[in-house]
């Protein structure tokens, strides 16, 4: 299955010079830092925001907010950007995140607060699925790693200056600058977009026709199962009947879904979007991609304060690292691709991901504090060679006017995989804890009390390692899944259009 679609609309960067092309990446990179500091930033300052406004019990709420806003909504935007162009869509989200820092940075409430978090990212949304397909747009398949490296270095330096900054506004200024800073920024961005960034006119023949019923029942559909995840065995247990009760739900909306999308015109989840096995094996490789990234990015902070004693900026640093050589990987995996093709690429680095996931468990215990960043630096170099060979890989097996829903499906699955990670392995976590420690506390508490500066005691720091190790086993096992996806859903060579140095075959 082929793209149907008028060839003349391929690239929205085939008419735009090189000076433009520069304004409208520099935008492109504004615009993904916003979406990239964002929770890295406000987690720094929740101690001042509680403070200020109370509400302890749901500040969860401010990053759960704003992830379920952004996931939802990814693949709405990414079929309103095929449909109305990338640049409306990318202007309103702008100009929504933006309204919504400035409605966080005037709240009077947690409550207040949650709501105009969840506005925020429903700008969030547009901003990280349309920035991604916009890359593809403007530089051909060989130019793609360049701008998809600059925007992996935008989360690298954003993972490591986001604690910094935030912890510095909140001390030396308040809270409310966290948001108010994206003011500045975003603006800049927006007159670039506004100025810059031009696409070629669109043909009369396509009429916009917006599935507005299907984007309704996705965005329901999606918040109410996500909620089910985040809450479920926080706000209550997982077996209770609020979280029953959403499950269920949630299955008889996403029925709906089915139904509504089988009838509409121009749906906002098509079905070829699964019925294509480069995009589908895409879609779960990047979902197990999302699943696995859950075991370092929530629970190695945690290990390195209890298990290794470190105190929380050099934990963090252990975190960091592999944001250090996992655009650095990405940029280079241009050379494999090419030599021997996207899925064999990513198998490579997803094969190393699943060895180097596996070696954690067998650490020293205690250890050293060089023996998990080092992993940590090989973890990022082998994602880097698995990730942006299979979104270049794909984002090339489709024209203009699929585009931007084939960014969005893989997005949105990456996205639901940390959703159902955390969840799982938060799972996982706290029932070996409370198996070593006689069913007494769990890993948020322990992580707390770390925080607040309590040491935390020799059966602590054994029952933390034990259930970190079982996170990593399981981390493991989702990267073993996205390989076996690859090599038995993915074809060997990704059909890609339009270039003709390229191996392709209409196998899909």
């Amino acid at each position: 299955m082929g793209d149907t679609r008028p060839a003349t609309r391929q690239a929205t960067g085939q008419g735009t010079d090189t000076g433009k092309r520069g304004a409208v990446v520099a935008a492109l990179m504004l615009s993904m830092a916003l979406a990239a500091l964002d929770s890295t930033i406000v987690s720094t300052a929740v101690p001042q925001i509680v403070g200020d406004l109370g509400g302890f019990s749901v500040f969860s709420w401010l990053f759960s907010g704003y992830l379920l806003a952004v996931t939802v909504t990814l693949p709405v935007y990414g079929k309103l950007s095929d449909t109305f162009g990338r640049k409306p869509v990318l202007v309103a989200g702008a100009v929504l995140f933006l309204l919504g820092s400035l409605l966080c940075a005037l709240a009077w409430s947690m409550g207040a607060l949650i709501a105009f978090r969840v506005v925020q990212g429903l700008g969030g949304g547009a901003l990280q699925g349309t920035v991604q397909t916009l890359a593809a747009d403007l530089y051909p398949l060989k130019e793609r790693p360049k701008i998809q490296s600059k925007l992996s270095t935008v989360w690298a330096v954003s993972a490591i200056a986001g604690p910094a900054l935030g912890g510095l506004l909140a001390a030396y200024a308040d809270w409310r600058w966290i948001f108010l800073v994206n003011l500045p920024v975003g603006t800049v961005a927006l007159w670039l977009i506004v100025r810059h960034l031009h696409e070629p006119r669109r043909e009369s023949e396509a009429r916009a026709r917006v599935d507005w019923a299907g984007a309704l029942a996705v965005f329901a559909t999606g918040g109410v199962l996500l909620t089910a995840l985040v809450q479920g065995g926080v706000a209550w247990p997982w077996l209770s009947a609020p979280s029953l009760a959403l499950f269920a739900a949630g299955l008889a909306l996403a029925g709906s879904v089915v139904v509504i999308e089988r009838r509409a015109a121009e749906p906002i989840i098509p079905g070829w979007v699964w019925r294509r096995r480069t995009i589908a094996a895409v879609n779960l490789a990047l979902g197990a991609l999302g699943l696995l990234m859950v075991a370092p990015t929530v629970f190695l902070p945690t290990y390195a304060q209890a298990v290794l004693d470190l105190d929380p900026v050099t934990a963090g640093f252990v975190l960091s690292v592999w944001t250090l050589s996992w655009p650095l990987s990405a940029a280079l995996s241009q050379h494999v691709y090419r030599r021997i093709g996207f899925r064999d690429t990513a198998l490579l680095g997803i094969g190393a991901a699943t060895l180097v996931l596996l070696a954690f468990p067998f650490l020293p215990y205690p250890g050293a504090a060089w023996q998990p960043t080092s992993l940590m630096l090989l973890l990022g170099a082998a994602l880097g060679l698995f990730q942006l060979p299979l979104i270049v890989g794909v984002q090339s097996t489709v024209g203009w006017s699929e585009r931007g829903t084939t960014t969005a499906s893989v997005l949105f699955c990456r996205q639901s995989g940390q959703t159902i990670g955390a969840a799982v392995f938060g799972a996982v976590a706290n029932a070996v804890l409370a198996a070593r420690l006689g069913g007494a506390g769990d890993l948020d508490s322990v992580a707390r009390d770390l925080d607040a500066g309590a040491a935390a005691t020799e059966a602590t720091r054994h029952a933390v390692a034990d259930a970190v190790h079982a996170v990593y086993l399981g981390a493991a096992g989702a990267a073993a899944l996205a390989f076996l996806v690859l090599l038995l859903v993915a074809p060997r060579r990704f059909p890609v259009l339009g270039e003709p140095g390229e191996h392709g075959e209409r196998s899909d």
